[in-house]
């Protein structure tokens, strides 16, 4: 009998069984805590795509007005980013039928390149910035937008080696032609095929919020294919979604985005009475009402609005300050102002929402309010480490699909233009354009420990120098190279090599041993050694 086929007998009371039930409480619609709560199930787009442009929005506003917002965008960056990735080009030699010497050789020549091209403002078409200014300028917009977005240009310059810029812009420009609702085939400004497939990239000429575009082109878009019939990418576009199926991607911000806001407004408002409860030291009291001080002044009742009126103005008004002595008209006492502001539990109410923020942000407590006060050496690394996790999955993730693309389209105008070696590059891309890339060191809480460490692990054969350094944002075969010109010179100078750790002491020295024992006299065994 085939399972297929198989049908399950129901229970003799008919219906689910009663143990079923209650299988998930999580799904239960009688629950007092849980008969509310009735979320709507839709696709990622569906969920997405029309409350993308207010999440954005708020995102960005939070960012503007929001210190401790604006303090966690720049600790992804510096932490992720830091001062820009660098470029190690590990091509496949074995799959392109050459050695490792030729590799090592071809690497160190298409680096040189690379750094030419890198570190100028050619590679930007707006000039204005490096690849490591464009990298973070992109990282945080993905940050606050969900997304980044950027146009490879053909600029063509009789001064400039290569022509492949970057044109990076907001994601606001992606989006429908004449802002049509998005469709099965088409949305977030993007077509796509039955596998989501981007084919074309719809992007608007002009800002949707510029002020300053045109009106001619201010609702104009353009269809930029995905590549070129050769496989070049005319646009590259990033999101790390959620979920499966998902066409565009939300701010890092979203999830707290409410707490960060009321959390804004409760700070705010605990501020203005602590500045209010500040600059309140008294009340002047007066039990005189108008009809006694009308009686005073023997009924006349213009005397006494001009009496009044005279005492309301600013110069006649009491003024307190340290040690002044303050006269009073009749009738008139000091009464003492203790406020009850702010409140007792502020402190603590306000760093439980904050580890509430961080965790949502992915961000450890002690990084996102830069305050290590109550952290010791354990809990410190505890929370570094757990943090290095994250960045360096972030790391990953812009070099995949933000550095590494940009790297094998500048990598093919480099090939047409003979400036690098790369017989039959189209067929083999992936095997010609393998890199890697290193960003910014993790740092260290102690250094000794962790150099003793990273030590060990090298000896202990659980690690190398190359994985060693690229933790510490350097380049081992760079480091070894200088580590070579500097022992040469110092060699030239007569100086002893560098000791990067001091010589174990020796326990078992012999009674009486002199520590100091003079240099062996020149003898045939000596003639022509080097001082160093």
């Amino acid at each position: 009998m085939s399972l297929l086929n198989v049908t399950p007998r129901r229970n003799r009371g008919g219906g689910r069984p009663r143990a079923a039930a209650l299988a998930h409480e999580g799904a239960s619609l009688t629950s007092q805590q849980l008969a509310s709560w009735r979320p709507w199930s839709g696709s990622p787009d569906a969920d997405l795509l029309t409350e993308l442009p207010m999440l954005v929005s708020r995102s960005r506003d939070l960012s503007r007005n929001n210190g401790i917002a604006s303090g966690a965008v720049q600790t992804h960056a510096d932490n992720v980013i830091g001062t820009g990735l660098r470029l190690q080009a590990t091509p496949d030699w074995a799959a392109l039928g050459r050695d490792s010497e030729w590799a090592n050789a071809w690497a160190r020549k298409t680096e040189g390149l690379w750094r030419s091209y890198s570190r100028s403002t050619t590679c930007d078409a707006a000039r204005r910035h490096n690849f490591a200014g464009l990298t973070t300028l992109a990282y945080k917009s993905a940050l606050l937008n969900g997304d980044l977005l950027a146009l490879p240009i053909w600029q063509p310059e009789p001064m400039d080696r290569f022509a492949t810029r970057i044109a990076l812009m907001e994601s606001d420009r992606l989006s429908n032609p004449n802002n049509a609702m998005d469709s099965q085939y088409r949305r977030g400004g993007m077509d796509i095929d039955q596998y989501g497939r981007a084919l074309k990239y719809w992007i608007r000429k002009t800002h949707p919020g510029d002020c300053f575009a045109g009106v001619g082109m201010a609702g104009e878009w353009e269809g930029i294919p995905a590549t070129t019939d050769w496989g070049r990418k005319r646009v590259i576009y990033a999101g790390d979604v959620d979920r499966a199926g998902a066409t565009r991607a939300k701010p890092i911000f979203s999830a707290v985005m409410q707490q960060f806001k009321q959390l804004d407004r409760y700070a705010s408002a605990e501020l203005d009475a602590a500045v209010t409860n500040a600059m309140i030291a008294a009340f002047v009291e007066s039990p005189m009402e108008f009809s006694d001080l009308l009686e005073m002044l023997g009924g006349d009742a213009a005397t006494a609005k001009a009496y009044m009126d005279t005492r309301a103005m600013p110069q006649n008004r009491a003024k307190l300050k340290s040690g002044a002595i303050v006269p009073l008209y009749p009738g008139e006492k000091l009464s003492a102002f203790n406020p009850a502001r702010p409140a007792t539990g502020f402190a603590a109410f306000m760093e439980a929402t904050h580890r509430h923020l961080a965790t949502g942000l992915n961000l450890p407590y002690e990084l996102l309010l830069k305050d290590f006060s109550k952290t010791n050496y354990s809990s410190a690394r505890a929370a570094l480490l757990e943090a290095w996790r994250y960045f360096r999955s972030r790391r990953a993730w812009v070099s995949d699909y933000w550095a590494q693309p940009i790297y094998e389209l500048w990598l093919e105008e480099a090939v047409s233009l003979g400036l690098v070696e790369a017989p039959d590059f189209y067929e083999n891309r992936a095997a010609w354009c393998s890199a890697r890339w290193i960003g910014a060191g993790r740092g260290w809480v102690d250094p000794v420990k962790e150099a003793q460490a990273a030590t060990m692990r090298i000896d202990g054969g659980f690690s190398t120098l190359e994985a060693e350094c690229a933790e510490q944002g350097l380049d081992w075969e760079e480091v070894l190279h200088q580590q070579a010109r500097e022992n040469e010179l110092r060699r030239r100078l007569g100086l002893l090599p560098a000791k990067t750790t001091p010589p174990p002491a020796e326990d078992d020295e012999e009674e009486g041993e002199d520590d100091n024992p003079a240099p062996p006299e020149d003898g045939p065994e000596n003639e022509g050694d080097d001082p160093a």
